[in-house]
């Protein structure tokens, strides 16, 4: 793609998506000879735009003689123009001290961050819990409900608290419960999800636990506690602040992105895409891809711990979105909230 583009066009082109990122309104050719330092006329500017509207990089809007960037132009503008911005040491700074010796725990912490995302950059922070598999166990509880209805209670090491209902096969007394706590927790304490769920496999193929009844039942219980993979859950903060952006004046679209907040599935297909790849990653909604999210982007980066706990954070914002800030933003944001879940761990 790089190559349809000679420095001319790339000139006019980052020119045009800057100015349209400030004004959100199309821009033309004379405005743009006016605002940025083009040696070129008025003339031949509108020609380089219409070269660049043919090529797929800028469309008319109906309504007005100028151009707006569209998801191809964007697109070229991330990859090959953007200059990034150095997020301002003061502001760095005032993020820290935001979670200064707060002690927050998992699920406070993340909402925090989605709380902090939004309000600093004024759109919206999402921000999704990493899944249980990968945190580490400080405890898990059992609670009888009735005679084979079993209340499970996991806390991982950083304070996420899941909740699931179990049935067990046989009927199993408060005493009995009680011990297989105790037994869990002396047992898994200190272990991620997924060293439990490997402990489980090796001790089932065990004779000690063939033959003793008690252990037999707990393992299995534990491994059913266990099965699906917890965790995952998005946290939407600020949501009301992207609808201040002319782009949402189209009910139709504002309705779209509501409903996609409200089910948040695309947003943990795109929040879990970005676990797969380091650095912060950039998702364009338009009526070819993600169109539920049509007329936003979505900037997002992993965190992760030291034991493995990973989970996604981000901004959701209007696609003329000023990225050269609010990408520094996301990214210092990731390691801070890494960070943290390091020393809760120590």
């Amino acid at each position: 793609m790089n190559e349809e583009l000679n420095e001319r066009c790339r000139q006019i082109l980052e020119a045009i998506i800057e100015d349209y990122i400030l004004s959100g309104e199309p821009v033309g050719s004379r405005a743009l000879t006016r605002r940025h330092k083009i040696a070129l006329s008025p003339a031949t500017v509108r020609n380089v735009m219409a070269d660049l509207e043919d090529m797929g990089y800028l469309a008319s809007p109906h309504t007005s003689a100028g151009r707006v960037p569209t998801e191809k132009g964007y697109r070229f503008y991330l990859d090959s123009l953007l200059r990034i911005k150095q997020l301002p040491s003061s502001k760095r700074q005032s993020i820290r001290e935001h979670y200064r010796h707060r002690g927050l725990r998992m699920e406070e912490l993340l909402r925090e961050a989605g709380r902090i995302l939004s309000a600093t950059s004024s759109y919206t922070g999402v921000v999704m819990v990493p899944h249980l598999a990968t945190t580490v166990c400080r405890r898990i509880d059992f609670v009888r409900l009735s005679a084979c209805r079993i209340l499970v209670v996991f806390v991982s090491q950083t304070g996420i608290v899941e909740h699931k209902i179990i049935e067990s096969q046989l009927p199993l007394s408060e005493s009995e419960l009680q011990e297989a706590t105790n037994y869990l927790n002396h047992t898994f304490s200190g272990l991620t999800v997924q060293e439990i769920k490997q402990y489980i496999v090796e001790q089932m193929a065990e004779e000690k636990a063939i033959y003793d009844s008690l252990l037999r039942h707990t393992l299995q219980l534990s491994s059913m506690a266990l099965e699906d993979d917890l965790g995952g859950q998005v946290f939407i903060e600020g949501a009301c602040n992207i609808l201040d952006q002319p782009e949402f004046n189209d009910l139709n679209r504002m309705k779209r992105l509501m409903r996609t907040f409200d089910q948040k599935s695309l947003l943990v297909e795109l929040l879990h895409k970005s676990q797969l790849t380091e650095g912060v990653q950039i998702y364009i909604g338009s009526t070819e891809h993600y169109s539920d999210i049509e007329g936003c982007s979505l900037v997002a980066a992993s965190f992760s711990s030291r034991r493995g706990a990973t989970g996604t954070l981000g901004i959701i914002g209007p696609t003329r979105m000023p990225y050269s800030t609010v990408i520094p933003l996301v990214d210092f944001t990731a390691g801070l909230v890494g960070s943290i879940l390091d020393n809760e761990e120590e």
